[in-house]
């Protein structure tokens, strides 16, 4: 009687086994091994994610190359700028490389063909010192008054950054001392054209409204050649533009670059200590 309880037993059993109601029991073999997998993807996920800060604090060190490689570069442009300035060249591929440089041109103004580059604000330099460290600042707002100048000696007209002018002092009949006659000798340091920044509106031809330096556009406008050059301080005259406009700068961001980099590489590290090294239950 006992014999035939343990056999329908047996047989019920693996009845509900082959109709999934019960699951089979695993080898010990195959259960270690799952065990042995499971570790091994634990491993590869840890090593895995150590990549995170290891990739961060690569960045950080490579913005730090970058940006020593930048402050060598605005190091040297303000060292060109205060260079003996040299006859300006007519040659398009020679100018490419001399922005910065200091250059002499003899000539008239056509004040009739101003160009205003805005906003603007005065680029004072001992102003600036001043105000360095100030979390709020109101710079005096306006434009660079730029105008065809023809250059005698050369036979060709280029646009001279005359200097800075208020919003005031925006039209010419406000400045009409200012408006030089006659021949005269400028110097000022060769500027290229620019791109479009993001942010930065479209120029406005029509109303002459220029918000960057496209030099293409601007001589078409006025007649010129694709030349410009930011007067210096010394070509100043009362009620006139303000020269000496040129802010010798490229754009440094480098050090936000740096601390979001090595930020970020702390933070992932403390990360996956916690995680892996202290495994802290959650």
């Amino acid at each position: 009687m006992a014999r035939s309880v343990a056999a329908r037993r047996l047989f019920l059993g693996d009845a509900w086994r082959v109709r999934g109601l019960v699951p089979p029991l695993r080898p010990a073999s195959s259960r270690a091994g799952a065990a042995q997998a499971a570790e091994s993807e634990s491993e590869a996920l840890k090593w895995g994610l150590l990549l995170i800060p290891a990739a961060a604090f690569g960045l950080g060190s490579w913005q730090i190359q970058r940006r020593e490689r930048k402050l060598r570069m605005i190091a040297d442009l303000q060292a060109r700028v205060l260079t003996d300035p040299v006859p300006l060249p007519t040659d398009p591929m020679e100018l490419r490389g001399m922005e910065f440089r200091p250059v002499t041109v003899r000539g008239h103004f056509d004040h009739s063909k101003e160009l205003y580059l805005l906003p603007r604000s005065l680029v004072d330099p001992e102003k600036e010192a001043r105000d360095a460290g100030r979390v709020l600042s109101s710079p005096d707002s306006g434009a660079n008054v730029l105008t065809p100048f023809h250059c005698t000696d050369l036979g060709i007209t280029i646009l001279v950054n005359r200097g800075f002018v208020s919003k005031k002092k925006l039209k010419p009949e406000t400045r009409m001392k200012g408006q030089v006659e006659g021949e005269l000798d400028l110097t000022g340091v060769v500027r290229l054209t620019e791109p479009r920044q993001p942010f930065v509106p479209e120029n406005d031809p029509e109303r002459n409204r220029w918000h960057y330096r496209d030099l293409e556009a601007m001589a078409r406008v006025s007649g010129s050649e694709p030349v410009c050059i930011d007067a210096d301080h010394k070509s100043t005259v009362p009620g006139g533009p303000i020269g000496g406009q040129t802010r010798v700068t490229l754009r440094n961001e480098h050090l936000q670059y740096i601390l979001t980099w090595y930020g970020l590489c702390a933070a992932t590290s403390f990360m996956w200590y916690k995680k892996f090294i202290q495994k802290v239950p959650r």
